[in-house]
């Protein structure tokens, strides 16, 4: 049995979007609940995917491909864990701050989030802070997560957090920011709970502020 969860943990890092979606079907189709199936399939493949990403071993295409086919494993899995009510290791609202129009780091991690279990709302990009405080009372994430590639739209990570304060959401979630201008000085400096410099990093940091 084990040995079709490692054959869908490999297929996923090779990126091999259709085989991980038939392996997934099969190992269902075998008796697996989809909860193993997500765990110590999808999930213990984005783990390495992360950790060789973290480690310069592979790359951002590299990466995209493999959170591709963990997707097309996840279309599988989902009609089935939302009928189970399979509890998630959280919500996690993300977006890419007001006046930014630049998404792909926020992708990467959005796409490495749900392959930790996780949750995702995703915003988009250009998001003014009115849309995440609707995001927060919706949704009630563990975690908001705030992107911005510009050092001139960092300033509305800030503004964005502050909102969140007025409404009397802020203390309700933590918040972590990240982006290339962004560092953990000015994370820090803003009043977030936490910065992560890349994608495995966010989904280390997440796990923990989920707890």
């Amino acid at each position: 049995m084990a040995d079709i969860l490692q054959e869908i943990a490999t297929n996923l890092y090779d990126g091999e979007d259709e085989k991980v979606a038939q392996l997934v079907q099969k190992a269902l189709d075998e008796g697996m609940s989809p909860q193993e199936v997500l765990n110590d399939g999808l999930i213990a493949g984005m783990d390495v995917v992360g950790r060789d990403f973290k480690a310069g071993d592979l790359f951002v295409p590299e990466v995209l491909i493999a959170a591709r086919a963990m997707q097309a494993g996840m279309d599988v899995l989902r009609p089935l864990l939302a009928q189970g009510n399979v509890p998630t290791v959280g919500k996690y609202v993300i977006g890419t701050v007001q006046g930014d129009l630049h998404d792909i780091g926020k992708n990467l991690v959005k796409m490495m989030l749900e392959g930790a279990g996780f949750e995702v709302i995703d915003l988009g990009v250009d998001v003014e802070p009115g849309v995440f405080i609707e995001a927060v009372r919706e949704h009630q994430p563990k975690v908001v997560g705030m992107s911005a590639l510009l050092t001139t739209t960092m300033v509305n990570m800030k503004a964005t957090i502050e909102a969140l304060e007025d409404a009397g959401v802020r203390d309700s979630v933590k918040i972590m920011v990240g982006g290339a201008p962004v560092t953990a000085a000015f994370a820090e400096e803003i009043g977030a709970d936490a910065y992560a410099p890349d994608a495995p990093t966010a989904v280390e940091i997440a796990r923990q502020l989920a707890e």
